[in-house]
Parts: C-alpha cells; sequence; structure tokens
C-alpha cells in the first residue's frame, strides 16, 4: 500500500517542466506529478503513483507573477485553488480572464487554449486533475515556442523537450513548428459567462450540500456518483471522473468501497484512513490510491471544517 500513498513532503518536483521554463513569469514555478505522468515535457519528472487510474493528479506551485503559458489540452483539466489568487486566462491571444482564490474549482473545456498566473504576494499552490491514462500532448499558442526558444528550450518534432545550449538536434529530428493561424481558428473560444457555468467558488459549495451521516458533508463537483450513490453536480461536464468534496470536523464514516480507480487527497485538515487492515494520515495535500473494492473507513477530529477531495473514474 506504501506506493499507492503519495506524502507530499517527499514528492520531487520539476523544475523545468515545460519549454516556456526559463521565460520570465513561468521559471519560478515547480510541477509535481502525483498519480499518472501527466503532461509534463520534463522526460525525467518525476511520478510517485505510475499505476493507471484513467486520470491524473498534478500539482503546481508558482511565485508570484508567475504560473503557465497558452496552451491547449485534449482531454479534462480540473484546477482545484489550494493556496493563493490565480488569474486564469484563456483564447489565443488571452484576453479574458477570471480572478479565482483557495478552494474555488474550474474545469476547463478541451480544445481552447488556456493559462494561469499567481497574482497574489505569495507562493500559491494549485492541484489538477487531468483526465485519460495518457492526457497526450500539450499545444502551445505560437508566441510561446518562439519565445521560449530564445531563452534556448525547444521542443523536437516528437514533442520531446530540449535545452539546445546544452544539446544538440539529434539526427533524424526537427525543431516543432508553432501552429499555423488556420489551425488556431480551429480552437474554441469563450467569453467569461460561458466560462462561468465551469467555475465553483468555494463560497458557493454550501448551496448544494449533501449530507451523510456521522456530521459528513459532501459536495458533488463533477460527475454524478460517489461510492454506489448517485448526486446532481455543481459543474455539468463529461470529464471521464468524479470530483466530490467531503466537508467534516469531527466524525467517521465507515464501511465505503469504491469499485472503480479512486483516490483521495486533502485540501485541509488530518484525516486518518482506513483500507482494509491499512492505515494512514492524510495531512493537507498528501494523497492515496484506493484499491478497487476495499473496505474504507475515513475519520477525522478537527476544530474546524476541513475538505477532503475525491476523485473516482466514471
Amino acid at each position: 500500500m506504501n506506493n499507492r500513498l503519495a506524502k507530499f513532503k517527499d514528492l520531487v518536483p520539476s523544475t523545468l517542466p515545460f519549454v516556456e521554463g526559463k521565460m520570465d513569469g513561468h521559471k519560478e514555478r515547480k510541477n509535481y506529478s502525483i498519480v499518472g505522468p501527466g503532461v509534463a515535457e520534463d522526460s525525467k519528472q518525476f511520478v510517485k503513483i505510475a499505476m493507471p487510474h484513467s486520470f491524473n493528479l498534478g500539482a503546481v506551485s508558482a511565485m508570484p507573477k508567475n504560473g503557465s503559458g497558452l496552451h491547449s489540452h485534449t482531454t479534462a483539466e480540473v484546477f482545484i485553488i489550494y493556496s493563493g489568487k490565480w488569474k486564469f486566462y484563456w483564447g489565443a491571444e488571452g484576453k479574458d480572464e477570471t480572478i479565482l482564490s483557495t478552494g474555488d474549482i474550474i474545469s476547463m473545456p478541451t480544445n481552447m487554449f488556456r493559462a494561469f498566473e499567481n497574482v497574489g504576494d505569495e507562493e500559491g499552490l494549485i492541484f489538477v486533475v487531468l483526465g485519460g491514462d495518457d492526457p497526450g500532448i500539450i499545444t502551445w499558442v505560437p508566441s510561446v515556442l518562439e519565445k521560449a526558444k530564445k531563452t534556448g528550450m525547444a521542443l523536437l518534432n516528437d514533442n520531446s523537450l530540449i535545452d539546445l545550449s546544452l544539446n544538440e538536434i539529434p539526427k533524424g529530428k526537427t525543431i516543432l513548428k508553432p501552429i499555423s493561424e488556420e489551425e488556431i481558428k480551429k480552437f474554441d473560444n469563450y467569453k467569461l459567462d460561458q466560462i462561468e457555468k465551469f467555475i465553483c467558488k468555494n463560497n458557493e459549495n454550501s448551496k448544494q450540500i449533501n449530507k451523510m451521516k456521522d456530521n459528513f458533508d459532501l459536495i458533488q463537483i463533477l460527475g454524478n456518483k460517489f461510492e454506489n450513490k448517485e448526486y446532481a453536480p455543481l459543474i455539468n461536464q463529461d470529464t471521464g471522473f468524479n470530483l466530490s468534496i467531503l466537508k467534516c470536523n469531527k466524525g467517521q464514516i465507515t464501511n465505503l468501497k469504491f469499485e472503480k480507480p479512486t483516490i483521495l487527497f486533502s485540501r485541509t485538515g488530518k484525516w486518518e484512513i482506513m483500507i482494509d487492515d491499512f492505515q494512514c494520515i492524510l495531512n493537507p495535500k498528501d494523497t492515496i490510491s484506493i484499491p478497487i473494492n476495499s473496505n474504507v473507513n475515513i475519520k477525522i477530529n478537527e476544530q474546524e471544517n476541513c475538505y477532503l477531495n475525491c476523485v473516482t473514474q466514471i
């Protein structure tokens, strides 16, 4: 079971995870692969829980005025704000934007360019859930690749990352060309009012609380299932996974069983997790992968309400 437990303090981040990693506004950032490889372009990225779950979990920390460049994914990308104040912006020119804070969640549609920046005063942290075992490759807006090349970083035609200041282009490979203006037009554009339906603000979660036993509340963010019961989600979007949040300060919930790959990861609070005869403590930012059909008990004893995230394959 220890290979299913990811203590955040033991994770090894990549400090150059993507092609724009040496650019101002992007270089003071760390990328963590917790469950699955994610979409990091760094071939040496450390992955803590490598077994397939049909989704990936990662995390990004960044200093103020740092974040990601405009890019697109072929699978779902859901951001959970753990700390800080973040600007999310989108479209090929990044003209539309919204500001999110601790506890807020945004599920970005596929086939659109998106980026984020820490606009707070301190280092911030985001957890990210990506759809699929293989989330595919990243498509960057041309300006990102052009500016990155000036710092010595480039992608090759197999989408591998190369530092041109340290390495020569391997024989038989070429530098990846930026996508054309015609290709850019194939990506979707959204206005803020269209994106808002994919956002769940922390202060709005209480509008749809599902009461469970022994002082536990359930907030269903994505998908319509927690364990074997159905709940109406706050965000109606097909991501391929359920995202549920357990909220409690003092209580215990017992005899949970998950029939599909499932992970639990703490946003706040110290959670005591019992999986069959294996026991562990999830501190904030820690993650555990639950074996299918195991018997799961969850216990907490805190002064304030705390939040435990749960992602399950649909």
